[in-house]
Parts: structure tokens; sequence; C-alpha cells
């Protein structure tokens, strides 16, 4: 269920039910006033599995109709919260829910959208609910990091036999003959989590490009760009030394392979010296921006993505600096982080609004799962929520969602889905939809293996239909 809290419940649930029916051809009918009662009859006779095909295919009809009318994503900013943040303390609160759900974090605010609440420790995030919509039953069930997150960044189950590339590379690979620009297509901030390789069988070129660094540091050294301890005029020295006592290459402009060399040296050389570096220098923002964002090493990682948005990258990850794994001293853990990724999101939200790139850059947050909502008090957690892949929230903006949206919904504790269960492949094939990417294209794999950018349900991914509610 999608729920525009700016409208009445009842109507939502009158259009989930037509939309099912309309699935069947019946939606025109019930519109007209003539469905008879041996239609109706017919569909209480549906069994759930039925019923919920249905739902899917009119879910997915829908999406495609929509996003016809819609821009294409041009770049895609994945803020990973590796470790998995709990649901219950953040975008999907249960007031009410009593001590042991809700430990310390009792405390709830409202949104600039009416109806939509959130826990207490993120205020900024509540004056941009209408950028975002709030996706608050994601499920699959898997509660191992590796597997959880290869399942959310992939969209294909773990334990087979092929190593499927990560939502980056995929984007990477469709977009690499749009994409002209100096710095690398696919860029972490600041390292990969590590918990898969991202490039899977695409291979070495679509593994993403590792900035290193801290962007909140003086000068944000990233790796094989700006180069530690040495500054621009001696790293502009050095290259004409080498140029000067490199005589290899002369006379050898027309043999292909050293003309593809001296190009990629170029590139190389631009990146580190020219445009490409200035990508990253911050210091050319103004200060009180960078203030916005927020003087920490989060925040002003939000701000490099809004840069390279700016440059056309196709891909950015920010892995959050700090895990999210708060099995002990969770509620400590929060009241740190929480603070952090609420100023840095939120500004970014309103940045990007404000420079009109929201619109063609996809924004998506969220870990590999989320947390128990009933807290672990006895030794030796102490106040601990564990790994729970049962139902958890994503947040996603722009790209051609709406914001101001709530899709699905857990039951009262933030245990299991109540509604509407969205699942890894309905989100990411939410995305390739509107980034224009066929999600039963075919992959390159290196032994001819079949494969593609997502499995269908014959071949056992669940889906229960794409998210045409925000489109």
């Amino acid at each position: 269920m999608s729920t525009n809290h700016n409208s009445d419940n009842q109507k939502h649930v009158s259009r989930r039910e037509a939309m099912r029916r309309g699935a069947l051809g019946a939606a025109g009918m019930i519109a007209a006033g003539g469905l008879s009662s041996r239609i109706f009859a017919a569909e209480d006779k549906k069994t759930p599995e039925q019923k919920a095909a249905e739902e899917k295919a009119a879910r997915d009809a829908a999406a495609k109709v929509k996003a016809k009318s819609k821009g294409k994503i041009k770049s895609v900013i994945q803020i990973f919260l590796w470790g998995g943040m709990s649901h219950n303390d953040t975008w999907d609160p249960k007031p009410g829910s009593g001590y042991d759900y809700l430990g310390e974090f009792d405390k709830f605010i409202s949104t600039n959208v009416k109806g939509i609440q959130l826990g207490a420790l993120f205020p900024k995030l509540a004056q941009q609910a209408d950028k975002y919509s709030l996706i608050r039953s994601m499920t699959h069930g898997i509660n191992g990091h590796e597997t959880a997150a290869y399942l959310m960044q992939t969209g294909h189950k773990p334990g087979g036999r092929l190593a499927y590339p990560s939502v980056g590379a995929i984007f990477t690979f469709f977009k690499k003959d749009q994409y002209k620009g100096l710095l690398p297509p696919y860029v972490v901030m600041l390292r990969a989590a590590g918990r898969f390789s991202e490039e899977g069988f695409l291979g070495p070129g679509y593994k993403p490009f590792a900035t290193g660094g801290d962007p909140n540091a003086k000068r944000f050294e990233v790796q094989g760009i700006v180069n530690k301890g040495i500054n621009d005029a001696r790293q502009k020295a050095r290259r004409e030394l080498v140029d000067k006592i490199n005589l290899l290459g002369y006379g050898l402009a027309d043999v292909p392979e050293m003309a593809a060399a001296q190009e990629a040296k170029q590139k190389a050389y631009g990146l580190i010296l020219g445009r490409g570096k200035e990508v990253f220098n911050l210091a050319n923002e103004p200060t009180v921006l960078r203030d916005r964002y927020g003087r920490h090493t989060f925040g002003q990682e939000c701000l490099a993505a809004r840069r390279m948005v700016e440059a056309g990258v196709p891909y950015i990850t920010i892995s959050f600096p700090g895990g999210w794994d708060t099995h002990a001293n969770h509620f400590t853990t929060m009241k740190r982080q929480c603070p952090m990724l609420d100023q840095g999101l939120a500004t970014l939200l309103a940045d990007l609004s404000e420079k009109g790139l929201l619109d063609s850059t996809l924004i998506w947050c969220t870990g590999e799962f989320g947390r128990t909502p009933k807290v672990s008090w006895e030794p030796p957690w102490n106040g601990g929520r564990h790994h729970y892949g049962s139902v958890f929230t994503v947040l996603v903006a722009g790209g051609g969602f709406k914001g101001g949206r709530v899709v699905g919904s857990s039951d009262e504790k933030g245990a299991k889905v109540k509604e509407r269960p969205v699942y890894p492949a309905d989100l990411l094939g939410s995305f390739y939809l509107l980034a224009g990417i066929d999600e039963a294209a075919k992959l390159p794999h290196p032994l001819g293996y079949d494969a593609r950018v997502l499995d269908t349900q014959k071949e056992g991914m669940k889906s229960a239909g794409l998210l045409e509610e925000i489109m």
C-alpha cells in the first residue's frame, strides 16, 4: 500500500482493490457500476497467491506506463548503512509499543507532510519529507550480513553459481557509452564495505573506485588523484620531468598502441591535475554550505557526492563511516550517528532540489536489513538490537519518485510486513525502469552463461510488483 498522508486511507484501500481487479479488466466495470455478483463471487474464490499475482501484474503494468512520462535517471547516490539501521528507532516509529520495543527512544516528531512521523533524532529530515518517500515494508528474511548485502545490492539470491554485479556495476555497464567524464563512472566513498565483490562477473573494469581519504580533512586526499603530502606544483613538475626523459614514445605517435597509451596517460593527468581533481576540492564551496552539510566525514561525503552528480558521475556510493551493527551499545551509537545522517542527508536533498538536480538524481538509503524490534536488555547485550531481515525501511528520493509518500507498512511492533511487501527485485527493478535499463537484458558472462540484469519469479525471485505507487 502507498500512503499519501494528505488523503483519506479508505480511498487508498479502494484504489488497491480496484487495481487488483483491474488486472483482469474488471476495473472499468467497477467504475461503470456494472460488475455482476458472479464476478464478485469469482473474486472471492481466488487464492491469496492468485490475488498477489494479479496485484503484481497491475503494479508492473502501471509502473511501465508512468515511467514513459519521466526523464531518465542520470546519476545515483546510494547511502549504504552497513550493519543495518534500526527501523523502529528511525523511519518507522512505533508509538505506544512499550519500553521493551522503544527503549530510550520514546519521542517522535511530525514532518512537513501531514501524517508522517519520524524518530526524534531526525528533525532536519522531518522538514524535507516532501522530497522523499519511505518504503516501510521492505523484506527479504535474510539475517546474515554478507548474504543480505549481496541480495540488496544485486537483486539476486545469494548462493548461486554466478556472482552477479551490484546495481552500481550494472549502471556503469549500461551507461558506459553515454558517460565521457574524467572521473571513474562508479565511485565509492571512502571504501567499499567489503561484503562482496561489487563488480561480480563483469570483471575489474566495473569495480568501484574507492576514494579513501577524508573529505572533512583540510585537504581531501583522494587515492590516485590527490597525492598525500605532495602539492599540485610538485606533481606538475614530476610530470614534466618524466615527459622529458621518456624517449620511448618519440616517433611512434602513429602506432595505435602508443596512441592509446598516450591518450590514457593524458586522461589520467587530467584527472590528477585538472578538472577531475577539482571535483574533490571542497574548498571551492561556500563555508556556510559546508557547515549546513555538517563538519563531519559523512556530511562532507554528501557534499562531494553532489559535486560528482554535477560532473555527471553515473553511480556514487557512500558507505556510512561507522557501522550500524548495534548488538550492544545500541542507543549510544544511535545518538551519535543519527544526527550526522540526519544533517548530511537532509542538506543533500535540499541542495540537489535547489540546483534542479533532484529529478534526475536517485538517492536511496538503507542497510542490508533492519534491527530486531524488541530490545535485548539481558547481558551481554545490555540494550542491543540484532540482525533483522523480516521487515525494514528504505528511503528513496528523486530520480522520478514522488516525495511525501509511504509505501507499505509493518505491524504495530515493527516485526513483520502488514501491507504491501517490497522485495529487493521490486526496489532495484524500479530503479532500472526509471533509468531506462531493461531488467531482462542479458549480461556478458565470461563463460557464456545465461545471465540477466534480474531473475524472474520463475527462477525463484520473489516480487510483489514495481513501485508504481510513488512514480
